[in-house]
């Protein structure tokens, strides 16, 4: 049986969360959420996990998450850093964040070797979302040349926080259910009954219905991203490299993809309620949900017993 490599998303700051969010308990056994998406990944049959982390929270995550998941499947780590770019290019000397999704997916590539999912640590996806991912995976082809990839698809008005604005993609799909454009929209926020977003910081507002498919980065790949990614992270940084703020975002690199149409994209929609540790705010939220579905038995009380 194929058992894809999983990779986590762990490298943020956690800015506006206030600390380092992904060692953060949630569960009823002191379990993390980053716990709960690799208990459902090994059961939806991935059978790797490779963390993306910041060597500066090494210790501290191998402390907390890396002994427990080590006892469950083999593991990897890999290490995303605001010096790690390309020959030619100098790192504005005030950036101290990575670069994006774009290049923490990029880091793993010698860390995985066939079709991989991945996913951020400080989301919740479901058992659901990792099965689709999964099954999707272990028959992905690419006889015609054109990347086969896919997506998992997330209704807007389950993946806002009650705390603050959130950023996703939101997708445009076609009829045959492939993914035609994604825009990432850094500052969605509930007004109320409704979700709206804002692209100049606030000022002004932009109604967006709560039925849009939106991306939590749940994807799934094969090992051509990479050098798809080299590419574009190579031009990302010739434009925009000698300023502080922006990010090489995989949602836009996956756009640029099927622009070219050099790659398509399966949206694989789902139900799933996300829940997030976005804000430190949020985490009651959280800890409330994870302890729901312990009663409910979709999770043991001792995860990893």
């Amino acid at each position: 049986m194929i058992q894809p490599p999983l990779v986590v998303l762990a490298a943020g700051i956690g800015n506006r969360y206030g600390g380092l969010k992904q060692i953060d308990p949630v569960g009823p056994g002191g379990e993390l959420l980053i716990d709960y998406s690799i208990y459902d990944a090994l059961r939806a049959g991935f059978g790797k996990v490779v963390f993306v982390i910041k060597k500066a929270i090494e210790d501290d995550f191998r402390k907390i998450v890396g002994d427990t998941i080590d006892r469950q499947c083999e593991t990897a780590y890999v290490f995303q850093e605001v010096y790690d770019v390309p020959e030619g290019f100098c790192v504005p000397p005030n950036r101290l964040k990575p670069w994006g999704t774009g290049q923490a997916t990029l880091v793993c590539r010698d860390a995985v070797d066939g079709p991989f999912a991945v996913i951020n640590a400080d989301d919740f996806y479901g058992l659901t979302s990792f099965q689709a991912v999964h099954d999707y995976l272990i028959t992905s082809e690419e006889p015609d040349g054109v990347h086969d990839y896919c997506m998992v698809g997330y209704m807007l008005a389950n993946t806002l926080s009650d705390h603050g604005h959130v950023a996703r993609g939101v997708c445009l799909v076609d009829e045959g259910g492939y993914l035609v454009e994604i825009h990432e929209r850094t500052r969605i926020e509930k007004h109320g009954a409704a979700a709206e977003y804002s692209e100049d910081g606030g000022m002004t507002w932009n109604e967006i219905s709560m039925d849009s498919l939106v991306s939590l980065n749940m994807w799934g790949f094969t090992p051509s991203i990479f050098d798809a990614l080299e590419a574009m992270f190579a031009r990302f940084l010739q434009e925009t490299g000698s300023l502080e703020e922006p990010e090489f975002f995989l949602p836009e690199a996956v756009n640029n993809l099927l622009k070219a149409k050099k790659a398509r994209v399966r949206v694989l929609p789902t139900n799933e309620r996300w829940v997030g540790m976005t804000y430190r705010a949020d985490k009651p939220t959280v800890e409330q949900y994870i302890h729901q579905l312990v009663r409910q038995g979709v999770y043991p009380e001792r995860l990893w017993e």
